[in-house]
């Protein structure tokens, strides 16, 4: 079992991307606690968002966590050029 959070929004089960969505999330280890009054902050719903940031995170070599959480997949791609 998983503890993905309080804030975790479940996909109706007929939803079937939003099933991938949510299991590359968890799979990477992104949860949806928050913090106090904000949320648990950004995360994808759509599968085209996660590869997106998987494919951002392996020209990048940022962690999977940090990239599925980053909004903007350009912000991923400048932290390789400023290394």
């Amino acid at each position: 079992m998983i503890d993905a959070g309080q804030d975790l929004a479940v996909p109706k089960r007929s939803d079937s991307a939003g099933w991938r969505t949510l299991t590359a999330l968890l799979n990477a280890g992104v949860t949806f606690h928050s913090g106090c009054c904000d949320g648990p902050g950004w995360r994808p719903r759509t599968p085209r968002e996660v590869r997106e940031r998987l494919a951002a995170a392996a020209d990048t070599g940022v962690p999977l966590s940090v990239a599925l959480t980053t909004v903007d997949t350009d912000e991923l791609r400048s932290r390789r050029t400023a290394r």
